[in-house]
């Protein structure tokens, strides 16, 4: 895993390089990427709820260690669901509590391409660690309605008030406690279709580790300006 320095920064998406994000899956329907999500134990991944509308759980897949969506390399693993739980208040009109745990049939190896993201287990721990760089990461399309990348694809993001965010030309109100908004008023940088359920992962400098800030949902196109990614905020998802 990269320790990311004030040097590197980044002002659009680009691609990551094998193992910089280990906790990072891609959550398969019949072979096919549908949704990314987070490593966050030897049989756990977190996810998107709305990922999973009409779809068979025999036919999901996770494949973790990933880089490359086409990649045969020895590191990769890949593992069954044997159940999705959906988040018991999730709301698919206004992606509320947009926030689902996949339970693996078989515990995932961890080595150095696989391992679990840290949590932030409630609002408290939220506000006493030093966050001081954010990124986003996925193998969605670069514009909206596109192809999906075969690298996965990493970029920095700023971190967005909710009362910013919810301005109207903004979001107008939409944006409630259970979400986090992320990514630059001018635009530019974004998460898209493909990278639901994936991690916005920030750094703590006070303690040298990432930690799953948000889970990517949902936004209005694809990095409009004052149309930031909006995703599901990690610190209120484990009280259910």
């Amino acid at each position: 895993m990269l320790v990311p320095s004030k040097q590197f920064r980044i002002t659009g998406g680009h691609s990551a390089l094998e193992g910089s994000w280990p906790w990072q899956v891609s959550i398969q329907w019949m072979s096919s990427h549908i949704c990314g999500g987070s490593i966050i134990s030897h049989q756990w991944v977190v996810t998107a709820s709305h990922c999973f509308k009409n779809r068979n759980n025999y036919k999901l897949r996770v494949v973790a260690g990933l880089n490359y969506r086409f990649s045969q390399r020895k590191d990769v693993q890949y593992r069954s669901v044997q159940q999705v739980i959906l988040h018991e208040m999730f709301n698919p009109s206004n992606y509320d509590n947009d926030v689902a745990l996949l339970q693996l049939h078989r515990p995932l190896y961890f080595t150095n391409y696989v391992q679990p993201v840290c949590i932030i287990e409630n609002e408290m721990d939220e506000k006493q660690l030093n966050f001081s760089l954010c990124y986003i990461t996925g193998w969605g399309s670069s514009v909206s309605e596109g192809m999906l990348a075969n690298a996965l694809q990493e970029a920095e993001v700023e971190l967005i008030d909710t009362i910013t965010c919810n301005q109207r030309g903004w979001y107008n109100g939409h944006v409630n406690d259970n979400m986090i908004c992320a990514g630059f008023d001018q635009g530019g940088v974004d998460t898209c279709q493909g990278d639901s359920g994936g991690p916005l992962q920030c750094y703590s400098e006070d303690l040298e580790r990432f930690y799953l800030y948000g889970v990517t949902s949902h936004g209005e196109d694809c990095a409009l300006p004052r149309k930031p990614g909006i995703y599901t905020r990690a610190s209120r998802i484990w009280a259910y």
